[in-house]
């Protein structure tokens, strides 16, 4: 017999999200096999079969929260499943599914047929059950219950083994909603009828919005954990940003000029990150507070240059690392961008992958964003956006103008350590170098 458990989650992850299983009660598995995905806040996570063997049970089920170490099933060797062995005994905080069933359906069924007295102590026993938690309903159907005063004994579940889900307390809730309708709709016109003949004044947009179709999705483990730490950035950073403008001529035509040698070359495209990234690295050098972050009352400046790349997944917003960006050259930057990019959205990236970091890039301008205020990626004290190219005139001289393929670059900072004179500095040198990329040939 095995266990199947939560593996270690690496730095400070304690707990995810159970996010599906691949396998039912009764499977056979083989060694390697993977038994189910967890969804951590950064990454998805497979847990794999430790030996081969027959899944006797699924004690957690998708969608709730398990802690590192925690049991989530039982694999039983195949001989002794063959053989009819009894299976594994349940531990204080779990209940087997068949057995808590039965007893659920006995209980109803013994409420239903006994009166007075009887159906009394059949209702305490449910109660008391409930209170010590081995009713059989999932922590978010137990949750919803209780936000809407809903009592579980009235549910009737849709599982067969009798476990009451989520779905079954939505329906038992629109059911009644249903009732209490067709009630209102048998009142008589005496009791309907208004008090005064003073016209009836429509109350606008709360019925009309209970009527109209909605879903309620219950946010992902990695959403949440976006949005946590968004909020969080907001609030504990003085949080700032400064704009400019680049005028992306001299890129665009070194880009044309070499990508067809370039890719030749290295097997790799030429593209605008492995520009970006080296201008922010120099300008680090020459700004290096704006490489540094606050721990209590010091400022770590950090001697080294990871920089992270924002990346739209389909799960979420993920930052992989490209590591010692200074030490890299053009081909090597991107393609390790397109590695990470490529891991991304497959969700294959490692947590070493998205840990760290001094300095972050987001480009919403493949999405066609003009300009915007990219939020602080914490504990860092500087993020870059980048946004769309466009053709807009630009003045050569007092009499000139020419359209030029200009992009707007935006600088969020933390105003605690980063002063504007410096954050307008750094912005200025980023746009220096771009504008002049030999520059960035040059200083390597």
């Amino acid at each position: 017999m095995a266990e199947i458990k939560v593996p270690e989650l690496g730095e400070s992850i304690t707990e995810g999200t159970l996010h599906k299983w691949h396998v039912q009660e009764g499977d056979t598995v083989h060694f390697g096999d993977v038994l189910a995905e967890l969804e951590t806040d950064k990454v998805n996570l497979e847990i794999s079969a430790e030996e081969d063997g027959i899944v006797e049970r699924i004690a957690r089920h998708a969608g709730e929260n398990v802690a590192v170490g925690e049991i989530i099933g039982i694999i039983s060797a195949q001989s002794s499943a063959a053989s009819g062995g009894n299976p594994p005994a349940a531990d204080e905080n779990s209940v087997d599914s068949k057995t808590a069933g039965a007893d659920v359906n006995a209980v109803s069924s013994s409420a239903s047929a006994t009166s007075g007295g009887t159906a009394a102590v059949t209702a305490d026993a449910v109660d008391t059950n409930e209170e010590r938690g081995d009713y059989h309903a999932t922590p978010s159907a137990r949750k919803m219950a209780r936000e809407q005063g809903i009592d579980l004994r009235n549910i009737r579940p849709q599982d067969p083994v009798g476990r009451i889900r989520e779905e079954d307390v939505q329906a038992h809730t629109a059911a009644g909603e249903t009732v209490m309708k067709e009630a209102g709709d048998k009142r008589s016109p005496a009791s309907a009828a208004p008090k005064a003949a003073a016209p009836a004044v429509p109350v606008v947009g709360v019925q009309d919005a209970a009527a109209k179709p909605a879903e309620r999705v219950r946010m992902s483990r990695r959403r949440q954990t976006i949005a946590k730490r968004l909020v969080e950035a907001q609030q504990t950073a003085a949080m700032l940003t400064t704009f400019n403008e680049v005028d992306m001529s001299a890129i665009m035509d070194i880009r044309k000029r070499r990508k067809t040698t370039f890719r030749e070359k290295h097997d790799v495209g030429l593209g605008f990150m492995s520009f970006f990234t080296k201008a922010i690295v120099g300008a680090l050098k020459a700004y290096p507070l704006l490489n540094a972050e606050i721990d209590g009352e010091d400022i770590i400046m950090k001697k080294y240059y990871d920089i992270g790349i924002a990346v739209a997944a389909k799960e979420g917003l993920v930052v992989p690392v490209v590591r010692d960006a200074d030490r890299l050259g053009f081909a090597e930057i991107e393609k390790q961008i397109g590695e990470l990019a490529e891991k991304a959205r497959t969700n294959s990236l490692t947590l070493s992958e998205l840990q760290g970091g001094t300095f972050t890039i987001t480009n919403g301008g493949v999405f066609g964003s003009l300009l915007s205020t990219p939020i602080l990626n914490s504990p860092q004290v500087g993020i870059l956006g980048m946004h769309t190219i466009q053709l807009r005139p630009v003045a050569i001289d007092e009499e000139r103008t020419v359209n030029r393929p200009m992009m707007y670059i935006a600088l969020s900072y933390d105003h605690r350590i980063v002063d504007g004179a410096e954050a307008v500095s750094f912005l200025r040198t980023v746009k220096e170098l771009l504008e002049d990329p030999e520059t960035l040939l040059l200083e390597g």
